[in-house]
């Protein structure tokens, strides 16, 4: 198996009925898979050929991609100073030195509290839209598959024509779902909880808004990250009679999965979450309790997969393993810190 892919477990649940299957993808990301479409296309074309491979894709697949996985394109077309760049911030400087007055005109006109994020982001969505745009209708047709593209940070995005397009509005961190013939679904999944780290520069969508996604295996929702934390969220899922729902997320730092949960962040705590949790329980528990395994059986949806982004971006860091529901059982992958596959059956 190609050792770029940083592969680490390939694990199956149930039995293939016919009925189709929810594949999660983690990646292990670098920042050298996002110098162009071409690097990011071998990489993320690697992941869903070894699952090809293992016989798991077919009309009734539905891939699930991790959050913020096209986010990074930001730094696609850039110099190797910013690919290379020991932190984050270094990248970001590295990237607006190399675009002074493309940065400068979108700053004078930013509206956001976080200026210079709000500014990159928006200088560089063109690229970006059109990567993520290329590279993930292409595989979803290519496999013929159903594709949750994780998520990307985009101006005022939409569908036009069955293609991503962005607008010159605010930002929200979006998911798009492929259809198998690579036509973008006409609806869009915006977070609707950004966390704080997010709010200074992201927008957040009303949950009324979170679309249901008609699919040859049945109705599926998408929750991005932080939003498979609130009953309201599933609510609006329930109302539509989602089958199944698919939850991309990221989480850093390193090594914070077995670290005290700090409690809600971004938002206040429903009236569910137990006052005395924040600092008595892991982060990984409180993520098998209060996220998708702890509310999915709540919303009347039997299915359901939870996808972490892991890599080395950076020094951001990050955490997390596949979570799977299966009717009552809750199953975890096993937590490793390189990329990993998880397909289970419907």
């Amino acid at each position: 198996m190609a050792s770029y892919l940083h592969l680490q477990d390939i694990a199956v649940y149930g039995t293939d009925a016919q009925r189709g299957n929810l594949l999660g993808v983690q990646p292990f990301m670098e920042p050298a898979d996002y110098a162009s479409a071409e690097t990011f296309t071998v990489k993320i074309d690697g992941y869903l050929d070894v699952a090809f491979r293992q016989g798991w894709l077919n009309e009734k697949t539905i891939v699930v991609f991790p959050e913020y996985i096209g986010t990074w394109l930001v730094v696609a077309g850039e110099q190797a100073r910013v690919h290379q760049a020991e932190t984050v911030a270094a990248a970001m400087q590295a990237l607006v030195l190399s675009h002074p007055l493309s940065f400068l005109k979108m700053l004078a006109s930013a509206k956001a509290e976080d200026r210079v994020k709000y500014s990159l982001f928006r200088m560089k969505a063109a690229r970006m839209a059109e990567i993520y745009q290329r590279v993930f209708s292409g595989l979803a047709r290519k496999y013929a598959v159903t594709l949750v593209a994780g998520s990307i940070v985009l101006p005022s995005p939409a569908v036009r024509d069955g293609r991503l397009a962005i607008g010159a509005g605010r930002l929200y961190n979006t998911s798009v779902v492929y259809r198998p013939d690579g036509t973008a679904h006409p609806d869009l999944v915006r977070k609707v909880f950004p966390i704080s780290a997010e709010r200074p520069f992201t927008t957040p969508a009303s949950a009324v808004e979170l679309p249901v996604f008609a699919t040859p295996a049945g109705r599926l929702g998408v929750l991005i990250c932080a939003d498979s934390w609130y009953p309201a969220a599933y609510e609006a899922l329930k109302a539509r009679q989602a089958d199944m729902v698919a939850v991309p997320s990221y989480l850093a730092p390193d090594s914070i999965w077995e670290k005290p949960w700090r409690g809600y962040d971004g938002a206040p705590a429903p009236d569910d979450v137990g006052a005395r949790d924040a600092g008595q329980i892991t982060e990984g528990q409180a993520w098998l309790k209060y996220a998708l395994a702890g509310r999915l059986a709540g919303a009347g949806v039997e299915h359901g997969i939870n996808v972490f982004l892991r890599g080395n971006l950076w020094d951001l860091g990050s955490d997390g393993h596949t979570v799977v529901v299966r009717g009552r059982a809750v199953v975890e992958a096993r937590h490793v810190a390189g990329a990993a596959l998880a397909n289970s059956w419907l």
